[in-house]
């Protein structure tokens, strides 16, 4: 996968993400059901969101600065020891910031 083409995946990706977020947002913000027993389930759910959420934002921090790497030429390069990350892995993870072996797998 050329460096074009990871490019378009991530910006894909970040515009699903975005749209995701935009919906937990919304049901988050969703007023709660006056019954107790469905409130409780209700904040149960907003756990889930919340931690979906998080690890949403988390992909899109990972995504954007592969991004900023590739404006800045350094993409491909682990953020730990600067050795090159495999291609076979771009193609899996684009926005993996770290080799395998710094990754610890």
């Amino acid at each position: 996968m050329s460096h074009h083409e990871q490019k378009l995946a991530l910006l894909n990706r970040l515009r699903e993400l975005g749209l995701r977020l935009e919906g937990i947002g919304d049901a988050l913000e969703a007023p709660h059901s006056k019954d107790w027993d469905e409130a409780a389930v209700e904040r149960e759910d907003e756990e889930v969101l919340e931690r979906l959420g998080l690890a949403g934002q988390a992909e899109v921090a990972r995504i954007n600065n592969a991004l900023s790497k590739m404006a800045s030429g350094e993409y491909g390069f682990c953020a730990k020891c600067s050795g090159e990350i495999s291609p076979e892995r771009l193609s899996v993870l684009p926005d993996a910031p770290n080799c395998v072996k710094c990754a610890g797998g």
